[in-house]
């Protein structure tokens, strides 16, 4: 734990964790909001549902590059500020949207969503050294973690209570104010020898959009295809044995394993390559398939939970390391995009592999897609096996523990 203590006592980190982790457990749960809105609210179908939910992520994965970018070039706060406005718009008018306009809204909600998973990662790559950053991201990963535990079920626990258009108003109101609250701190986006980038220009994409960082981006798109997928896998599970009321249970007990995971694997001294800890995450997974009840679902659940968090870390650790600071903000944005189309692919390949076979299949289907992931993560690596990182890392390794650092390009 000394290692957590050193890394919360960077200035700045600590509030910046807090105001993020109100902003992503807001965004975790915008889909189901919107679900729940069109089910309650419109009084629709599942499938009407599904397709806001799906507006939604697309203007995701379309936006976070987009808006990475933007921050690279005009700085976070003139960022943060425009897509706190849109948010806000938009949560405050769903109420009296028909659902094609609805649909339409969701997309734009999407594309200018608040970026606070991407601006957390640029910040931290920024705010620590490279001993520091593995556990850092590991923190990044659980704080992911506990959004994803938290907001969809203060979501669905609020529509039973109130109407869904105060929730939606709700949920709009807690992303504008992390937004804000991210904007106010403005941390820091570029490391103290990074600061003069701005003037040396943004280096061509293709000399940091290569063969590592697609094998990075596969791998996170396989890593939350995977979880996407495990997620639908154990609720038909559990439903074809008349158990589906203990979902919640195992969905608690794969969360708190994958905070435990993400704990552990960043007090460690060295790190294990991603394409690895992914091959492994699919390996552990396909056996949960044999499960028959919640009992040895909440057992079989538990190498996956660990290995989550560390995966989900170790990508990030490894385009943060790849990109160079001038496009940090475009290549977090493209994390975010394939990891968004992760989750959007991975509950409709699961699902047709319960529809052609059984339940046991599912958890099968969301293994293999991963270790396929990792497999063409290894592969394309080894075609590039000793990426040179940027060069302000270089330095960084250069001069030991300097821990100097000053504002970014942020205002």
């Amino acid at each position: 734990m000394t290692r957590y203590r050193q890394i919360l006592a960077v200035r700045g980190l600590a509030p910046l964790l807090s105001v993020s982790l109100l902003a992503r457990t807001a965004i975790t749960a915008v889909g189901m909001a919107l679900t729940m809105y069109v089910v309650l609210g419109l009084d629709m179908s599942y499938g009407a549902a599904g397709g806001a939910a799906a507006a939604l992520t697309t203007g995701l994965a379309v936006g976070g590059p987009l808006l990475g970018r933007v921050i690279d070039r005009r700085g976070l706060r003139t960022v943060l500020l425009a897509t706190v406005l849109a948010q806000a718009v938009f949560w405050l008018s769903v109420p009296i949207l028909p659902y094609t306009a609805l649909l339409g809204g969701a997309f734009a909600a999407g594309l200018l969503m608040v970026p606070a998973q991407p601006v957390t990662r640029q910040a931290i790559a920024a705010m620590t050294t490279a001993e520091q950053r593995r556990a850092a991201f590991a923190l990044e990963s659980v704080q992911g973690e506990l959004s994803y535990m938290v907001g969809p079920a203060v979501v669905i626990l609020c529509a039973a209570k109130v109407s869904p258009g105060v929730v939606a108003w709700g949920l709009g109101a807690a992303i504008a104010a992390g937004g804000t609250g991210i904007a106010v701190l403005n941390p820091p986006l570029r490391a103290g020898d990074e600061a003069d980038v701005g003037a040396v220009g943004r280096p061509p994409r293709r000399e940091w959009l290569g063969v590592g960082m697609i094998a990075v981006l596969a791998m996170a798109f396989g890593t939350t295809m995977l979880l996407s997928g495990v997620d639908l896998a154990l609720v038909a599970t559990l439903e074809g044995a008349g158990q589906v009321s203990w979902a919640a249970l195992v969905v608690a007990v794969l969360g708190v394993t994958s905070v435990a995971g993400g704990l552990i694997y960043g007090a460690l001294s060295r790190p294990l390559p991603t394409w690895l800890l992914l091959g492994l995450l699919g390996l552990v997974t396909i056996p949960a398939g044999l499960a028959d009840d919640w009992r040895w679902l909440c057992v079989a659940v538990v190498g996956t939970g660990f290995l989550a968090a560390p995966t989900l870390s170790s990508v990030t650790e490894a385009v943060s390391r790849l990109a160079p600071a001038g496009v940090r903000g475009e290549a977090t944005g493209l994390q975010s995009s394939a990891q968004s189309a992760g989750f959007a692919l991975g509950s409709p390949v699961v699902g047709l592999a319960i529809d052609v076979s059984v339940p046991a299949g599912s958890f099968a289907a969301a293994g293999l897609a991963s270790i396929a992931a990792a497999l063409t993560g290894c592969l394309l690596s080894r075609r590039c096996p000793s990426p040179q990182p940027p060069t302000s890392a270089r330095r960084e390794g250069e001069r030991g523990t300097d821990t100097t650092r000053v504002q970014g390009s942020t205002s």
